[in-house]
């Protein structure tokens, strides 16, 4: 809206100035204050209305950063949880006929899978 309203009042003081710079003779002398009056605080309302705009799109990109980081920790912590379940689809997709340390490689990945799911949960308490 407040971009709408610059637009709407950004060429009103260039007319009215371009006007008290060729007076017309039928206004009075009064009247002609009154309107460089006006104009002047139009073009100090144009310029609040600039320094407005530029706070707004400040902290909108601020609250778009805020909900990318909140946005990527969620996605960290679903990818976490899901983990186990994927290793475990893992192992039974494997043939371990031949292998011999089969039991020391699952207490491996369950001992990795423990310490990600812990680093995971300890950055999201921050």
């Amino acid at each position: 809206m407040l971009v709408r309203l610059q637009r709407l009042l950004a060429p009103e003081p260039g007319s009215v100035f371009r006007l008290l710079a060729r007076k017309p003779c039928w206004p009075h002398s009064h009247d002609i204050q009154d309107l460089r009056d006006a104009t002047e605080e139009i073009s100090l309302v144009l310029n609040d209305l600039a320094g407005l705009v530029e706070r707004i799109k400040l902290l909108q990109e601020e609250v778009a950063t805020r909900m990318d980081e909140q946005s990527n920790r969620t996605l960290t912590l679903v990818t976490v949880l899901a983990l186990p379940i994927n290793i475990v689809a893992g192992f039974f997709g494997m043939n371990v006929d031949g292998i011999s340390f089969f039991w020391l490689l699952v207490v491996i990945v369950a001992s990795f899978t423990a310490l990600a799911g812990w680093l995971a949960f300890r950055r999201s308490k921050r």
